[in-house]
């Protein structure tokens, strides 16, 4: 019956209940949904529901609840038991009852503390991989920091606010609102240790540092400067400095080079692999490794200049040979653990393509033989300059008249070198030479001087200094009628006599640079020369200087900007000052030693060394008052 019943529902039934089905689905797919966060994403493609989450964690608390509410009752009747058994026991005195609390105070913290371990043990071993998911996603949501536009509270004052890219953090990791924020930035300044000034002795030796090199600033310096100097004060915290021009990078290197702070770190700041030049002026901290690791990063490099390269070794140099790095002017300074057989191989394979070698403060390498070896595997250098390299000789001098394409020789040898050696490759080769350099060679006579006096005709830069035998005749010859055109660079410094029995010299034939070679080089250069270097040269007399030096009688010369007199002690207050009115581009005057110059006023844009009673007065405008500078005599 029920059955038949059953099967005669009526048709109205039937589809009044199909209406409403498709009534609640219209009402399900007409419900409005707003976004769902990334979170949401992740919980629901990972199976993970927020009802889920939430009866887990209530299970697992009431668990851990149950379980610390035991221990705890246990725990209880077991102290109450102890207890208990003291006060039966006879009566304790004050001793026993501290070391009893002490005991008592052990056994509940050793009690909480194996609580604990058994609460993380047991949480770890009732998470599977989905729980073990489900905590990384809470640890990430927690973690994550409010985006710029959201709203967070902050951590100190609790107070609602829109969070901005310039948010502080708080103390323990928060975000502060912009209160707050000033609040903490103030207190930090407050707590932090004042800057200490630089005081008076600091500032005058900064001074002093600073004319050494040549450097006369006034006002402020150049933006670029300070940020030059600032890059150098934090250069442990640069990680790089990008595409820096050379200059910039050059500057850099001198200051950081100065300051000992070129170590295998700051190296690193100044290679890139565009660079075609590398130049450290003090690689002392520098090892093997490092400098393999130049020419690894820099395989182009052609102009290297490395100095105190004390740990440049054979493997540098197999390095160099076996990469083929394409080096064109090389220059290294006390690289002493190269052998001369690595050197003789290195000439061989690489050496036609040096134009520029400059070696110097060579001790243990570098002999007769490898230096000759050097002359005929490096047909095409332009430049040479050899110093203080212990194991030459007079054969090595001679050999350098074979190199044909010479322009710019500088030489100072630590061994003796005969004055006809000298003369006989001045004749060979000096033609050609535009630069000349002659240090320390103290057998050397007048003959030398009378070579270079009819051999070099195109020299532009001269030095010859440290010599006792040419005599003033020599140097005058030298400058009078010499077809050579004018000087731009002369340095005659330390040429004089070392009679110490008559230190003045003689008065008829006076020995080294004194008034009438004087006269004669001013003659002949004065209209160009740029550096003069007479420091030492103590025979030339104070009223050469006066005549020389004499704006009135319009003897002015315009080039001369770097002008070393040290330890010429006849050059007083008033020399000095013609010295400033017939050179109005000086910006460089050496006086070390010139005990007799006084209160002299220093023109705006001159580095005046050497002189420490001269810096209070310092003219900026205006003409000089020429009757400050009459002598007292």
């Amino acid at each position: 019956m029920r059955v038949k019943e059953c099967c005669c529902l009526s048709s109205n039934d039937v589809h009044t209940e199909q209406q409403e089905t498709m009534a609640g689905r219209r009402n399900a797919d007409n419900r409005i949904r707003g976004p769902q966060s990334a979170l949401t994403d992740f919980l629901a493609s990972n199976n993970i529901s927020a009802a889920q989450i939430s009866a887990e964690y209530e299970r697992r608390r009431r668990a851990a609840q149950q379980t610390a509410e035991e221990e705890a009752r246990a725990n209880g009747a077991a102290v109450d038991e102890e207890n208990k058994e003291n006060e039966e026991g006879s009566d304790e005195t004050e001793l026993q009852r501290k070391k009893r609390k002490r005991k008592e105070e052990k056994m509940l913290a050793k009690i909480k503390e194996s609580k604990d371990r058994k609460k993380q043990k047991k949480g770890k071993s009732e998470k599977g991989e989905d729980d073990e998911d489900e905590g990384l996603v809470w640890d990430m949501y927690s973690k994550s920091k409010p985006l710029p536009g959201q709203l967070e509270n902050c951590e100190k004052c609790e107070k609602r606010f829109t969070v901005t890219p310039y948010s502080k953090e708080g103390p323990s990791g928060g975000l502060l609102c912009a209160k707050c924020s000033k609040e903490q930035e103030a207190q930090k300044k407050k707590d932090a240790k004042p800057k200490k000034q630089m005081g008076p002795r600091e500032k005058r030796r900064q001074t002093q540092s600073n004319l050494l090199d040549g450097l006369v600033q006034h006002g402020s310096p150049s933006l670029q400067e300070m940020c030059i100097k600032k890059v150098a004060d934090n250069i442990h915290e640069v990680d790089e400095f990008g595409d820096l021009p050379p200059e910039l990078l050059k500057r850099l290197s001198q200051i950081l080079s100065k300051r000992r702070a070129v170590t295998g770190r700051t190296l690193d700041l100044f290679l890139r692999p565009d660079l075609e030049t590398v130049e450290i002026y003090d690689c002392g901290k520098l090892e093997t490794q490092d400098f393999v690791r130049i020419f690894s990063v820099v395989p182009n490099v052609q102009n290297l200049n490395l100095r105190n390269a004390g740990q440049f070794k054979d493997e540098v140099l197999d390095y160099i040979i076996e990469r083929d790095v394409p080096i064109r002017n090389l220059q290294l300074d006390a690289a002493n653990l190269i052998s001369n057989q690595k050197w003789i191989e290195y000439f061989t394979k690489c050496g036609r393509r040096l134009e520029s070698l400059k070696l110097s403060w060579l001790d243990h390498s570098m002999d007769d033989d490898s230096f000759t070896h050097l002359i005929s595997a490096c047909p095409n250098l332009k430049r040479l300059k050899i110093k203080r390299c212990s194991k030459l000789h007079d054969a090595a001098i001679g050999t350098i008249a074979d190199l044909k394409a010479l322009e710019h020789l500088s030489l100072r040898f630590t061994n003796q070198v005969s004055a006809p050696v000298l003369a006989k490759l001045i004749t060979s080769i000096g033609s050609k030479l535009r630069t000349l350099s002659l240090e320390e060679f103290s057998d050397a006579d007048d003959t030398v001087l009378s070579a270079i006096h009819s051999t070099c005709i195109n020299l532009e830069k001269f030095r010859f200094c440290e010599n006792d035998l040419c005599t003033d005749a020599g140097y005058s010859s030298l400058f009078t009628q010499w077809p050579n055109s004018p000087l731009t660079f002369l340095d005659l410094s330390t040429n004089r006599s070392v009679d110490y029995m008559n230190p003045d010299g003689l008065q008829e034939d006076p020995t080294g640079v004194a008034s009438s070679a004087f006269r004669a080089v001013m003659s002949h250069s004065g209209s160009q020369l740029e550096t003069l270097d007479i420091a030492s040269c103590r025979h030339i007399e104070r009223d050469t200087f006066a005549s020389i030096f004499n704006a009135a009688e319009e003897n002015e010369y315009p080039n001369l900007m770097d002008l070393n007199i040290s330890f010429l002690t006849k050059i007083d207050t008033p020399i000095v000052a013609g010295i400033f009115r017939s050179c109005p581009r000086l910006t460089k005057l050496t006086a070390f030693g010139c005990f007799n110059v006084v209160d002299v006023m220093v023109p705006k844009g001159v580095a005046l060394i050497g002189v420490p009673n001269a810096q209070e007065a310092i003219v900026h405008d205006g003409e000089y008052d020429t009757d400050c500078f009459r002598s007292n005599a």
